[in-house]
Parts: structure tokens; sequence; C-alpha cells
């Protein structure tokens, strides 16, 4: 049941359910009136009941008491676990182990060699967030974020530093609004693609780090062609004004002609050199 309902989501997690179930060679059953719940799960009817794919926050928000040593020494071992609902009545529980991809790390690493923080957003509970930044190397991290609470989240870290976020998913469409600099990854949901400031093309963390040296770097090119137009102006506009006209020095407008096209031409050709 919990695969035939998360087969219409997007979210990572309904990803890795679906993919178990086809491995174990489990057959899907059709679904009616499928709805996500933002941030807490999915439901839907399925064989003419009703049956929800929801998160733990859902089961304190509904005051659900689940009180099992199984699943709590599967959280403790940083582990999601979703749980199975009919109607509000629990039938099972699902535990999904994150696997760390290596980019991700590669990433982490080249944005703190550029003395950036990096930070964690995330809906799963505070062993695997615990986990994650951990293995991650992270400064640190904020879990158990429902989605209205993730721009919270964003706003009290811009207290301190400016804030880029990243994401790509329907829930991270208020942070990525609410940071300074909000970038999606392209193969996440339209959403989040239309909230960001920068769209990923690829799927690749590691292209977070290149967008930002790409910035430093062309930011340098700015301030270095700027410096050079206000230096060469500021020797080449009194020149042609005629100011070393007593001492017999006055430019024809063919020279002056030559001198500004130069300095177009030095401003480009130093633009060209910018490279990744």
């Amino acid at each position: 049941m919990a695969a035939s309902l998360e087969k219409s989501s997007e979210h990572p997690i309904a990803a890795g359910i679906v993919h178990s179930a086809k491995e174990r060679g489990i057959e899907q059953i059709s679904v009616q009136g499928f709805r996500a719940i933002p941030g807490k799960g999915v439901e839907g009817l399925v064989s003419e009941r009703l049956v929800r794919v929801i998160s733990p926050g859902y089961l304190r928000e509904k005051g659900i008491d689940l009180k099992d040593e199984r699943i709590d020494r599967l959280a403790q071992q940083g582990k999601t676990v979703v749980y199975l609902l009919e109607e509000e009545k629990p039938l099972g529980a699902i535990a999904l182990a994150d696997v760390i991809r290596a980019e991700s790390g590669e990433a982490i690493k080249k944005l703190k060699a550029m003395n950036i923080k990096c930070m964690m957003l995330t809906g799963d509970n505070k062993f695997v967030a615990r986990w994650v930044a951990e293995e991650l190397g992270l400064d640190d991290f904020f879990a158990e974020v429902l989605p209205h609470e993730k721009a919270d989240a964003i706003k009290k870290v811009q207290k301190d530093y400016i804030v880029a976020m990243v994401g790509d998913g329907v829930n991270d469409a208020p942070a990525l609004v609410q940071a300074d600099v909000g970038i999606a990854i392209g193969s996440g949901t339209d959403v989040a693609v239309e909230s960001a400031d920068i769209v990923l093309v690829r799927n690749d963390p590691r292209d977070v780090a290149q967008i930002v040296g790409l910035s430093r770097k062309t930011y340098s090119k700015m301030y270095q062609n700027l410096l050079w137009a206000t230096g060469y102006n500021a020797f080449a506009i009194p020149l042609a004004a005629g100011i070393l006209y007593g001492y017999g020095v006055l430019p024809s407008p063919a020279f002056g002609a030559i001198l500004m096209s130069a300095s177009t031409v030095i401003v480009a050709v130093n633009a060209k050199l910018l490279k990744m």
C-alpha cells in the first residue's frame, strides 16, 4: 500500500520506498484521490481505504502516541522512519537509510575551503540529521523542520550571515525565496525552480561550489575593469581636453578615437580571460 501511494510522489523518500517494493516484487495497487500533505506525507484511497504515509511530525500534530522500542532503535541508528496509517490507525512503519553521495562530500569540502559555512535544513529526525552532519562535516543542522518553518530558520541564520539556500522540493520553495540567493536543482520540482534565483542544470551539488567560484572571479574581473577604466579615463579625458596644450601637446581627434577604442578592447580582452 505504501509503495502504491508513493509512486505518485516526487519526494526522495517516496522514490526509495517504490524502488524497494520493485526489488521485492511487490505488486502495486491503483490509487484514487492522491494528495500530498506538505511537509508531512501523502494520502489516497487504496482499495477504497483512506491510507496515509506520513512523517513523525504528523503523528505529533494529531496526538497519535506510537511507542515501540523497535522504531526508537531504528531512529537512533540514523534511519528515517515513516508510518503507514489507515485513517488515523497505525498499520506499520518503514525505515530508510540515507545514502550520502560522494559528490556531496566533495561539494562541502570545496565550499569550506572558500570559508563558507555549510548548514543543513531537513525534515528528518535529529538522529539522521546529526549522522549526516557529522559524515559531511557540516557546521550546523536544523532537524525536524516543517516547510513553513524552513523560511524562519533561514531568517535566523540571516541575522549573522548572507545566506544561499540549495533545494529541490516543494517544501524548499519558501526558504529559497527567503534566502539572499536561492539555488534550485534542475531536476527538482517546478515550484522550487520558479522560486530560485539560480537553477543548476545537473543534479550535482559540486556545481554549487563552481557557481560560488565563478561569481567571485566575475566580481574580481568587474573590479579590475572598473579600476582600469577609471584610471584610464582619469588620464585620457584631461589629455583630450587639452590640459597639456600649454606644453605643445594636443592630441588629434583620430588619436583620441584610437585611445578610446584601445580602452574598450583592453576591457573586453580582460573579461574574455575569465575562466572557471
